[in-house]
């Protein structure tokens, strides 16, 4: 590539934030398009009018093994960005029988913490644990498939993992995309699997300080532009045609396209994409005073109600709710009502007064993961010649998460420049 080539990222969404920050890093000259308003797609902050503060559109648990993650924010200046407990935390309540406990892994690899029942699943012995093993020999089965249904880890860890890293019920999500997880995590130890979310909400950690880079570096950033169509001749991109502006391609230049899979497949023929999708609800409540949790984690996961993930910030309460295909088909105040209650006995709250409250239904989130969906992930090289597509929903191997789809964007920006991602 000549040196005054330049790539156009069409999307920004993390993926396309993190392919146009590798690629201004690296040197390329970068403009960056987005259909809406702002950045940061399903990953960002906004000031809600009804609450009468910040909050996020979704809640996302990151762990500290999330490499490509982690190192996106050090090239951002935002290293200091996410909070969570000093070793590796996850504090569990049962709603239906209070019972509390707090999933614990020891720092080094050596997973010598299954042997001690005060850091495991109550009432679970250690060689059950070993299971863990089994994911890299998943093949095309499902997550129930793999670990059956019909012990308390299953219910209290797998189920739980399952569904809030696929977003997929654990009987039909793929099992094979918990591996690069479990590997990457859990299996490397307390060090690899410390859990953080955003200190200041998404967009201060992952979008904001994007843009700064970007916009110091030279990269030029266009929002409310709209790819409508892309012009090609010989297996090449040629034009792309935003409706008032049409861009025309030079031969050294090069396309990211980092928009959701649907708009993809449209965008270029033939191009196969995941099809089906789940939702993910989220429920925001303003408490009348700051709350916190017994475990002095600023997270809590929920068993045996309707939210499976409790936050909390402040005077913020927020929980997720992963595939809700049946929840987010229901009216605003149920979904607020019936979380709510969860919310409640969490916090040791009155259940009968309902506090100003936010419902936000992200329909389709993510693609189903699937044995069958995943065959349809495409991989970055799946279009035209200088064409690199990018988000959670191609195959990096990974789930869709924001690993995934920071692995993506630093992905593609490493096929254009020639420079593995570090």
């Amino acid at each position: 590539m000549s040196q005054g080539s330049r790539t156009y990222v069409v999307g920004a969404g993390l993926a396309g934030l993190a392919a146009a920050v590798s690629l201004v890093r690296a040197g390329r000259a970068v403009t960056l398009f987005e259909a809406g308003g702002r950045a940061g797609g399903r990953c960002r902050s906004y000031v809600d009018a009804r609450l009468g503060c910040m909050i996020d559109n979704g809640n996302h648990l990151l762990l500290s093994g999330n490499r490509a993650a982690m190192r996106y924010l050090e090239e951002i200046g935002a290293g200091d960005a996410l909070m969570g407990p000093a070793s590796a935390r996850f504090p569990f309540l049962d709603l239906r029988s209070g019972q509390r406990w707090c999933l614990c892994p020891n720092r080094g690899v050596l997973p010598w913490w299954i042997l001690d029942p005060r850091r495991r699943v109550p009432d679970t012995s250690a060689w059950s644990y070993l299971r863990a093993l089994s994911f890299a020999f998943a093949g095309h089965r499902t997550v129930r498939d793999l670990v059956g249904s019909d012990d308390v880890l299953f219910e209290k860890f797998w189920e739980p993992l399952a569904v809030a890293t696929l977003n997929t019920p654990a009987g039909a999500g793929a099992a094979r995309l918990l591996w690069p997880v479990l590997r990457e995590t859990f299996l490397l130890g307390g060090n690899a699997c410390q859990p953080r979310i955003a200190r200041d909400g998404l967009s201060a950690a992952f979008v904001d300080p994007a843009l700064d880079v970007l916009r110091r570096r030279g990269a030029d950033v266009r929002f409310g532009r709209r790819l409508r169509g892309i012009a090609c001749r010989r297996g090449r991109a040629t034009h792309l045609d935003f409706g008032t502006e049409r861009v025309a391609l030079e031969p050294g230049d090069s396309v990211v396209l980092a928009v959701p899979p649907s708009a993809a497949s449209s965008l270029v023929p033939g191009l196969a994409v995941p099809e089906r999708s789940h939702p993910v609800v989220n429920a925001h409540f303003r408490l009348p005073a700051p709350a916190g949790l017994p475990a002095k984690t600023p997270f809590l996961g929920l068993i045996g109600g309707v939210a499976q993930w409790l936050f909390v910030r402040g005077e913020i309460a927020s929980v997720t709710v992963s595939a809700a295909d049946a929840l987010a088909a229901e009216p605003a105040e149920d979904i607020a009502r019936k979380t709510w209650n969860d919310v409640a006995v969490a916090l040791g709250l009155g259940r009968d007064i309902l506090p100003a409250y936010r419902i936000l239904k992200e329909r389709r989130a993510t693609f189903a993961q699937t044995p069958e969906e995943i065959r349809r992930r495409p991989s970055l090289h799946d279009a035209f010649a200088n064409l690199f597509l990018a988000g959670d929903w191609i195959n990096t191997g990974l789930p869709a998460t924001i690993e995934g789809a920071v692995r993506s964007g630093r992905l593609a920006a490493a096929a254009i420049t020639g420079r593995q991602p570090s």
